[in-house]
């Protein structure tokens, strides 16, 4: 039920739905001879489209996000378990042509491969079903899976966990399969996402090293304008909004204990 009404919010409160429905309450209002509040209305909508597209808000919250974990200084001597989140494959696309189509987080599993050549004796773990309401669609480890072994990462190093929709169940499923770790491990997702996944993957009992990637921000960003990319502009103030709205929700329902979790002591290499 989490999953489902978690994916109807977000249908409404990500900020391209509120410019369409402002915009189309104002003009119902208007159609309604009710034109001053209609065009208060649409003038709103017109303003969330404007300094979501055409300024540097989204990089300026999604910058403590990055932050707030920073890969190791110095690199564990050993690492026995990889952790990589779904979140950078394109399933629809992945499954019907057999490829592994690349998102914007496409840079975790580069990262993947990376720490597989650095640790050779680790298990990689590939968490990630598919986070869609829709029936029918390649769980994120499969499509993972099927890059990873293209780039020579041999199969009988891979474990996939194919059954999660969030984070929330990336973590427990994950701990669940896991057992019993010997080990440092490694957990790879985008930076943004990183102090969620962390302090979920603690809650579920799994001490992790984090090896945040795909950074969308220098983390040193004023508020100003920005008018050389807006639609990447307007993917940053939806990812960095949906962050922050999901650490606050996951705080106040008790999943994590803190609304902006941080690097506790680093767990022996």
């Amino acid at each position: 039920m989490f999953f489902v009404v978690s994916k109807l919010f977000w249908l409404v409160a990500q900020p391209i739905s509120i410019c369409a429905l402002l915009v189309l309450a104002g003009g119902v209002l208007v159609a309604w001879h009710r034109v001053r509040w209609g065009l208060a209305l649409g003038g709103l909508g017109l303003s969330v489209l404007v300094v979501s597209g055409y300024t540097t808000l989204g990089t300026l919250l999604i910058g403590p996000l990055e932050n707030r974990f920073e890969r190791p200084a110095q690199m564990p001597v050993s690492v026995s378990t990889i952790i990589v989140l779904g979140g950078s494959t394109v399933g629809r696309v992945s499954g019907a042509r057999g490829i592994s189509e690349l998102n914007e987080a496409g840079d975790r599993l580069v990262a993947a491969v990376y720490l597989a050549q650095t640790y050779p004796a680790a298990r990689i773990v590939l968490s990630g079903g598919t986070g869609l309401l829709t029936q029918g669609v390649e769980a994120e480890a499969v499509t993972s899976a099927r890059l990873l072994a293209d780039l020579g990462v041999p199969a009988d190093r891979l474990v996939l966990e194919t059954a999660s929709r969030n984070t929330i169940e990336n973590a427990d499923l994950t701990r669940v399969m896991l057992g019993e770790v010997n080990g440092a491990i490694m957990l790879v997702t985008s930076a943004f996402h990183m102090p969620r996944s962390v302090a979920l993957f603690e809650k579920a009992g799994l001490e992790v090293i984090a090896w945040p990637t795909d950074y969308r921000s220098t983390g040193a960003e004023g508020f100003g304008l920005d008018l050389a990319n807006p639609v990447y502009n307007f993917s940053n103030t939806s990812v960095a909004i949906r962050e922050w709205v999901g650490l606050l929700v996951y705080a106040a329902i008790g999943r994590i204990d803190t609304v902006f979790p941080g690097p506790s002591v680093s767990p022996a290499t």
